[in-house]
């Protein structure tokens, strides 16, 4: 609502679209290259044609009083060979080496499957964006989307490892409210990604360790990020190898005999205290 100075009825401006859901202009459609030929049944499409709409000089808005009618079949229609993963790392991955430059790697270390794909030839894809002179993907992150993820304010983002399992903390593919995970470390990137922000938040995407009174502090949940602090803020004790849920006092532990989540007990220095905090870049090849 700040964005639309209190009036739901103007449109606003959006960084990306849904792919089945939206209108354009014939000519212009045709102008800055349709669709890319090159991806594969579905999966990437409306991310490819967002970036290269706002970094080709074009914009996307959400038009808020206008009604689409989408209607979905029991069964889809296509096959998907060698599976839907495939297909759409695939694409992903043709998006990635045309628009994104050197933040793809960034990308690649929390979908590591993308960068395995084979994208096929993208030499087309990269004469239209030089013919239509588009901006960079840093231009689109400040100027588009500066709430992204690309641009998270961290210490250390990269893999928890716990020093006595040789564990590493993992998402587990789990939604909001579902409890972090330990596992294997297997440096892949992906579910084990977690960053250590400048506001003392541990962060698996938009999603923050939260540990609460009224699970007795047994229970870590990923939870929104708040950004207000509370019980989601945590200290990392570089030299003792700790780190420390403030509002409660208590030290990150392995999971307890039987679990599979990580739990909070008293500080005491004991080896299943200790993480290191293996930071990954992520600009870098």
């Amino acid at each position: 609502m700040d964005r639309r100075k209190g009036d739901r009825t103007i449109p606003l401006n959006t960084p990306t679209m849904a792919g089945g859901l939206f209108a354009i202009d014939r000519d212009y459609f045709q102008e800055i290259g349709t669709y890319d030929a090159g991806m594969d049944i579905w999966g990437g499409e409306n991310l490819e044609m967002s970036f290269r709409i706002w970094m080709c000089g074009g914009t996307l808005e959400i038009v808020t009083c206008s009604h689409v009618g989408h209607v979905f079949r029991k069964t889809t229609p296509y096959s998907f060979p060698g599976g839907t993963g495939t297909i759409i790392n695939k694409n992903n991955r043709r998006l990635a080496e045309v628009w994104m430059d050197n933040f793809k790697n960034f990308f690649y270390k929390i979908s590591p499957g993308a960068k395995k794909a084979d994208y096929g030839d993208v030499s087309a894809r990269l004469q239209l964006r030089d013919r239509l002179q588009c901006k960079s993907f840093q231009w689109y992150l400040e100027n588009v989307y500066p709430e992204s993820q690309f641009f998270m304010d961290y210490n250390v983002i990269g893999e928890i490892r716990n020093i006595e399992t040789k564990q590493c903390l993992d998402n587990m593919g789990r939604k909001e409210n579902g409890k972090v995970g330990i596992y294997a470390c297997h440096g892949q990137g992906g579910n084990q990604i977690f960053a250590w922000t400048k506001k003392k938040e541990l962060k698996h995407d938009d999603l923050c360790l939260d540990a609460s009174r009224s699970s007795g502090y047994a229970d870590i949940i990923q939870i929104k990020c708040h950004n207000q602090g509370g019980n989601q803020e945590w200290s990392y004790n570089k030299d003792k190898k700790s780190i420390v849920h403030v509002s409660s006092g208590l030290c990150l532990d392995k999971a307890d005999v039987g679990k599979d989540a990580p739990t909070l007990h008293r500080c005491d220095a004991r080896l299943s205290q200790q993480w290191e905090l293996v930071d990954i870049s992520m600009l870098d090849t």
